[in-house]
């Protein structure tokens, strides 16, 4: 799993791996997701799979669940507050936080980011809040 990431002022733009498997459908258990005729370009615009490989079965179907991990960001200006000044690692911790004690003058217990698992490098902009 990895990340890439550039920054603004008020946002932080991560490079979001997607994936792999969620188009790795049983041809038996695909779900329609388009009309017949339906073109590969039409069908992943609409968000959907596209296999063609397997006639009697839908061609365009629908993906399965996107699977998220938490990652604690090494990035120090990804990190947004989760605790107070001083609070203990286990503390912190126990709020489903990241912990890392340093650098100094920035917040030591922060949110972790979700984290699509997976494949392809997707633009995802990530807006955060005031802490």
């Amino acid at each position: 799993m990895c990340y890439c990431t550039q920054f603004s002022p008020k946002s932080a733009l991560l490079f979001i791996l997607t994936s792999p498997c969620r188009c790795n459908v049983d041809p038996k258990s695909r779900n329609n997701c388009g009309p017949p005729g339906v073109t590969a370009e039409q069908c992943e615009n609409a968000g959907c799979c596209f296999s063609s490989e397997v006639p009697g079965v839908p061609w365009c179907f629908t993906p399965l669940a996107k699977k998220y991990k938490k990652v604690c960001p090494a990035e120090v200006k990804l990190r947004r507050n989760c605790g107070y000044p001083g609070i203990p690692a286990n503390v912190c911790e126990a709020r489903g936080c990241c912990f890392e004690s340093k650098p100094p003058a920035v917040p030591w217990c922060f949110f972790p980011l979700l984290v699509e698992e997976g494949k392809l490098c997707v633009w995802s902009k990530v807006n955060f809040l005031r802490a």
